[in-house]
């Protein structure tokens, strides 16, 4: 996998997620004292912040640290302000960036010292390889047609970022980056790109008729008609499908963390034997958001690279 498609996956995705605004004021010291604590464990998990939990050996057994706030990287856009300093999501994008890194260029080297000795890789870069050829074989190539093998790099970077983000989401302390929806839109923004760029690659001139109905088949005084009505329809086509994409991911994995929690969170309303139901309702959805993690990512891929087959064989 190339490391250049997986940087610009990072930085588009990373953009505009950081520009956000963090104007929210804290609460004065004479408001937290006269004012209840209120435990919150479900919110913090499923929205970005300006801090990470850490782990600590005195309960609650987790701390706070505050992400910095970078002055030069806060500017207005009119009365909207920006602020590309990092944030919880933004870091946990960047690990995901880091442990992809390592795995799969570690991969790439086990593969080639295997092919070099007549052999096999083994353990982990085994499993890794087998994913990548299931995926480039089964699933990109098929999809994308004749000639596709250029479009395997970005798929495969965009399905391994999605599921290291994922599984993030799952790690005690950590946070799903997909569960934010300016993530997911970038996502879906930069599979938009790919899929009309390769209608114009492989459709030249043509690839107006997927923007415009004109059927020469009909009369002209219908293909005018049909070509006012229709036309509106193909453009609105082709933004569902990011639209799709970005909600479709951020909807699923928003939702298993909410249902979690909120057993989670039943267990200290209860304080009794009885909060071993919820416990175990937890346990068990707790193993559907893995699959959910993995489920995810591949429908993110194939669905990508359906739309990037469907526009090269278009026909109108």
């Amino acid at each position: 996998m190339r490391l250049g498609t997986l940087a610009l996956s990072l930085a588009l995705a990373v953009t505009p997620l950081a520009a956000q605004s963090h104007d929210a004021a804290a609460p004065t010291a004479d408001a937290a004292h006269s004012a209840p604590a209120k435990v919150d464990i479900i919110t913090p998990h499923i929205t970005d912040s300006k801090h990470l939990e850490l782990p600590y050996w005195k309960p609650p057994f987790a701390i706070e640290v505050e992400l910095p706030t970078w002055s030069w990287a806060q500017f207005h856009v009119g009365p909207m302000l920006v602020d590309l300093s990092p944030t919880k999501h933004v870091v946990m994008m960047l690990l995901a960036a880091v442990i992809l890194l390592v795995l799969l260029t570690g991969t790439a080297r086990a593969h080639r010292r295997a092919a070099t000795a007549g052999g096999v890789v083994h353990g982990k870069h085994n499993a890794l390889e087998a994913i990548i050829l299931y995926m480039r074989d089964e699933v990109i190539l098929p999809n994308v047609g004749h000639h596709g093998e250029g479009f395997v790099p970005l798929v495969l970077t965009i399905f391994f970022f999605i599921l290291t983000m994922n599984l993030l989401g799952l790690v005690p302390y950590g946070a799903t980056a997909t569960g934010n929806i300016a993530v997911t839109a970038t996502l879906a923004i930069i599979a938009f790109f790919t899929i009309e760029i390769a209608g114009v690659r492989a459709q030249g001139v043509h690839y107006l008729n997927t923007l415009f109905y004109w059927n020469k088949d009909l009369p002209l005084i219908m293909r005018v008609l049909m070509f006012v009505i229709m036309s509106p329809v193909e453009m609105i086509g082709k933004l569902t499908k990011p639209f799709a994409l970005a909600i479709r991911l951020f909807a699923n994995m928003t939702a298993g963390h909410i249902v979690v929690l909120a057993f989670i969170g039943l267990i200290f309303l209860f304080q009794s034997l009885i909060s071993g139901a919820p416990f175990a309702m937890a346990v068990a959805i707790m193993v559907l958001e893995l699959f959910v993690a993995f489920l995810q990512a591949f429908i993110f891929s194939l669905l990508t690279s359906v739309f990037i087959g469907q526009i090269r064989e278009a026909h109108h």
